[in-house]
């Protein structure tokens, strides 16, 4: 069955609008009811996607974390191999000598390309995850199954649609505070004779912040652009449009919402790490008291630390997958309901879901 079955931008009406005298409960082929949703089912609903859909999710984060990680190692790898001379004088401990200022720069030019290569590396991962867990809902709101090759070709072919959307969403929203700091700040310096003034740094950051909350309205009127292009197929420009024509007359419920699942997401995360950190103190908590006791052996202390540290790097590596993972479920689930509330998808959905549990029968037109 196409994976868009059901989810084209102008979905035919299927039966009566719900609220209309439906006796029965409508439909759960997945992970929340084919109806408009409250709170408490979207942040339920992405509890159980990321339970049953844990395999594809952890697997295509961990990839593109994995592929970050190294890029962002031979970045700096290289940087330091090209400017080895200068590293050693700048850190060479033992050396009286006054350290060049050549060689400051040379050791700072030697580590921007880290510093760049880790930002993009945030930037696309930022964006794969943005498209991985819409497509991680779409299957689980219809109860379908997905596999990594599936969710992996998925997302990456989605990938530039959702990388432009969340570029210039920072742009759009992030972009004038960026501005107000690069030209106000070096006006200030050459005006108060490289110190500032007392007012003009005070008017530079009543600036910024009087921006904050334009800022926030633009990114809760635009935070539904990743999932609808993926959802929709929709280029970035489109998904930005897409997503203003859904969030509007419900601002403050999908700011709410969207706060909230980042708040749960948050605490989530630090209940998974807390078990970590509690077994990696406990194996290292043998080792300290021998240590302390003057009979401890230094094999008894690095088996603690690394036991330690592997336990602290485990429950970093568990609760970050959730921590960026959960929150993408609950926008995309909120996707999913603002539809369901303005365009009537729900009919929609249980047709699909229902052409998918019939055998013999053909794809559900969108």
């Amino acid at each position: 069955m196409s994976h868009n079955a059901g989810w084209g931008q102008h979905p035919q009406q299927y039966g009566p609008q719900w609220g209309g005298g439906w006796i029965q409960p409508p439909p759960q082929p997945g992970v929340v009811p084919l109806r408009p949703l409250g709170t408490g089912e979207m942040i339920g609903g992405a509890f159980r996607a990321f339970r049953q859909y844990w395999k594809p999710l952890a697997g295509v984060m961990l990839a593109v974390q994995g592929v970050g990680f190294l890029l962002v190692t031979a970045a700096i790898v290289i940087g330091v191999a090209a400017a080895s001379s200068s590293f050693s004088e700048v850190f060479d401990v033992d050396s009286d000598a006054h350290t060049d200022s050549s060689d400051v720069a040379t050791v700072f030019l030697a580590l921007l390309p880290g510093g760049v290569m880790l930002l993009l590396v945030m930037l696309v991962g930022t964006a794969a995850i943005g498209a991985l867990c819409p497509a991680v809902v779409q299957e689980a709101v219809l109860g379908r199954t997905a596999t990594f090759r599936d969710m992996w070709r998925r997302s990456w072919s989605r990938l530039p649609s959702v990388l432009g959307a969340v570029s210039l969403t920072g742009l759009i929203a992030g972009g004038p505070a960026v501005l107000i700091y690069a030209i106000g700040l070096p006006l200030l310096l050459l005006a108060g004779d490289g110190g500032g003034t007392p007012a003009g740094v005070f008017l530079l950051v009543l600036a910024v912040l009087a921006w904050m909350p334009v800022a926030a309205w633009l990114a809760v009127r635009f935070s539904l652009a990743p999932a609808a292009a993926v959802f929709e197929g929709l280029r970035p420009v489109a998904a930005l449009r897409r997503s203003a024509a859904l969030v509007k007359g419900s601002w403050w419920r999908v700011f709410g919402v969207t706060l909230l699942a980042y708040l749960v997401g948050l605490a989530g995360g630090y209940a998974i790490q807390m078990p970590f950190g509690f077994v990696g103190i406990l194996a290292l908590f043998p080792a300290m008291l021998d240590s302390g006791a003057g009979d401890g052996t230094p094999a008894t202390m690095i088996i603690g630390i690394i036991v330690y540290a592997v336990c602290l790097l485990a429950g970093t590596v568990v609760s970050a997958l959730f921590q960026l993972g959960y929150p993408q479920l609950v926008v995309s689930l909120l996707y999913v309901d603002q539809r369901m509330r303005n365009e009537n998808l729900a009919p929609a959905l249980i047709t699909a879901a229902h052409v998918d549990r019939t055998p013999g029968q053909g794809p559900a037109s969108p």
